[in-house]
């Protein structure tokens, strides 16, 4: 049997996703959590052959999460299930070590095979997204990346010092650093671009 853990903060898309694979004959549901840092904890209970996540949860994202388990070195692996149908995030899903990633409007058998292929030791990703991965690189460091989220969720720049336990100085140079690398005038602009192209 494949063990499989879903990690989905839409409880009625996790209850239809469980429900669709508990049908097939040799993969098991063995736990479902809405929320990254659940999923880290269940992930380290059950021992799962396989984690299905998405990217956007509360919490740890699922990227995040999969770095976690790629530096903890965990016996588990990572396939994403997602709407972002964008390279930025294929690129960064593969450099965390995801062995798989889908597309939420995929059919439901695809997922199946997909989580087999995975559970063999191959690989699953969508063939669209992985031709538009390499067409782009991701210019933002981790720490770019992190302060220009929380800019863009509307945080100040000493708010989001406090937060991240940098001075107001040293976020404002990341910021500028990000508005400076995407071409644009400003933080909102540069949160907008990294987000449509799957760098946040």
């Amino acid at each position: 049997m494949i063990r499989i853990l879903l990690a989905e903060d839409q409880a009625m898309l996790r209850g239809a996703l469980a429900a669709l694979l508990g049908m097939e004959p040799d993969i098991e549901v063995v736990g479902g959590v809405g929320d990254g840092e659940s999923a880290w904890r269940e992930l380290q209970r059950l021992a799962p052959d396989i984690l299905v996540t998405d990217i956007e949860m509360p919490g740890l994202t699922g990227l995040e999460l999969a770095q976690r388990i790629q530096r903890q070195e965990l016996p588990v692996r990572v396939v994403i299930v997602t709407t972002f149908a964008r390279g930025g995030f294929l690129r960064r899903a593969l450099d965390a070590g995801v062995s798989g990633y889908l597309l939420k409007d995929a059919p439901a058998e695809q997922l199946a095979d997909a989580l087999r292929q995975v559970h063999r030791g191959g690989r699953a990703i969508d063939p669209q997204l992985a031709l538009e991965a390499w067409s782009e690189a991701d210019p933002l460091s981790e720490r770019e990346r992190k302060v220009l989220r929380l800019a863009g969720e509307g945080m100040s720049a000493t708010e989001i010092a406090a937060q991240l336990g940098l001075s107001h100085g040293t976020v404002r140079n990341y910021l500028s650093e990000a508005i400076g690398k995407l071409g644009v005038g400003n933080r909102i602009e540069a949160y907008r671009l990294a987000r449509e192209k799957g760098w946040l």
